[in-house]
């Protein structure tokens, strides 16, 4: 097999220890490889003496696999330095029954130096910190709506039906009766009377359903979840104003973002953290949607057509592109809501809603190659395709089983 890095490294990533083998050219004319085999600590000294070494070696190429958070300081050691190649595990298994820690460097050494790796993309350093950034952001927004569920929970235990009169019960109106039960109010008409705005005119209902058979343990229990509450306001708060510190660089990019039907700053801020601003990185539109893991796979055998899922993909994006996509499904006369209910009729919602972000992705992928603006290609753009109308007709009389043959009308 032909060699195409003739000095490279496979670095076996654990979280106490990195093992690295090195091949490099025979020594003394000889034929065989030469192939050296040494374990550091993952402390930094232990990864500065591994830079060293591979720099001591003249590697040029290095490869590791994805395990878990474990390669993300080695990759910061070793980033400015060499040709780092992050692969996917599933992409590089070990022949079975000869797994150790030294074969499976020696293994990724052997396939990085014939050229047989596919490197995983890694954005900049500045957009793996948005990254954590918006990843820490999503996952207090949940656990903040969880609580909010446990409020939810905790008030109906105590026949407390203010969620059948308000619809946010974190609201102003809400909050404040919350606030007056936990202090121990129990007049109904007392605590329907702190309704704020459009309420004030269901304080009836109100008094109906407060304050139930409230006790001093579901007093406490509410004490601690608003406290909880509270506690993560202020932290997302936080994140915020350090994620618009982080995106002020790239404000022009989201700008480009928010153009999109669905897409607002939150999922903006989250699309740019992962998939960065330059669009080099994938040669076309179908290879990044792809990547993101939007596009359907093809399985077929024996003439049948058989389903596939999209995989998994980054969680992340997918997360987000979900949000943007039922966003603009909703959006009046936008082309995704009249592509949405095209495909809904076929594959039903959950499928139809993959089409949608394919779409979003794919015209993302435009914008940013050309630094560009959304332009929306209307509620009838797939009725004036005149080739595409016709195909989807004849799909569907197929389906009905008419055998129907088409011919050009003359002009």
């Amino acid at each position: 097999m032909d060699l195409m890095n003739e000095r490279c490294a496979g670095l076996d990533v654990h979280k106490k220890s990195v093992v690295a083998c090195v091949r490099t050219p025979a020594r003394s004319g000889g034929s065989r490889r030469r192939k050296v085999t040494r374990t550091f600590a993952t402390t930094m000294a232990g990864l500065v003496a591994l830079r060293d070494w591979l720099g001591s070696e003249a590697v040029t190429h290095a490869a590791l696999e994805s395990t878990g958070v474990y390669w993300r300081p080695v990759y910061a050691v070793l980033e400015p330095h060499f040709e780092l190649l992050l692969v996917n595990a599933r992409h590089v298994k070990q022949v079975p029954g000869r797994k150790t820690d030294v074969k499976d460097c020696e293994w990724l050494a052997q396939l990085l130096e014939c050229g047989l790796l596919r490197g995983s993309f890694v954005p900049p350093p500045e957009f793996r910190d948005l990254r954590d950034l918006t990843r820490l952001r999503k996952v207090l927004v949940r656990e903040r709506s969880r609580q909010i569920n446990r409020v939810a929970k905790t008030l109906e235990l105590a026949n407390v039906k203010l969620g059948s009169v308000v619809s946010d019960i974190m609201g102003r109106t809400g909050r404040a009766i919350l606030e007056a039960m936990i202090e121990g109010e129990e007049d109904p008409h007392a605590l329907a009377d702190l309704a704020r705005g459009s309420l004030r005119r269901k304080r009836k209902q109100l008094a109906e359903v407060v304050p139930g058979l409230i006790r001093d343990h579901h007093r406490f229990l509410l004490r601690d979840l608003l406290g909880t509450i509270d506690h993560l306001s202020r932290r997302i708060d936080t994140l915020e104003v350090r994620i618009e510190e982080a995106t002020r660089p790239f404000s022009a990019v989201l700008d480009l973002l928010q153009s999109v039907p669905g897409v607002r700053r939150r999922s903006a801020e989250a699309i740019l953290a992962e998939i960065g601003d330059d669009m080099t990185r994938f040669p076309t539109a179908r290879q990044f949607a792809s990547w993101a893991r939007v596009c359907p796979g093809n399985h077929e055998s024996a003439g049948k057509r058989k389903p596939t899922s999209t995989g998994k993909g980054n969680t992340w994006l997918r997360d987000a592109l979900s949000q943007v996509a039922w966003g603009a499904a909703r959006t009046k006369s936008s082309y995704y809501r009249t592509l949405y209910y095209r495909h809904r009729s076929r594959g039903g919602p959950k499928k139809s809603i993959v089409v949608v972000q394919h779409a979003i992705l794919t015209a993302i992928w435009h914008m940013l190659s050309t630094d560009s603006f959304h332009q929306d290609l209307g509620p009838d753009h797939l009725k004036r395709d005149k080739a595409r109308q016709t195909r989807h007709l004849l799909a569907r009389l197929k389906k009905l089983g008419v055998d129907v043959h088409v011919r050009e009308k003359p002009a």
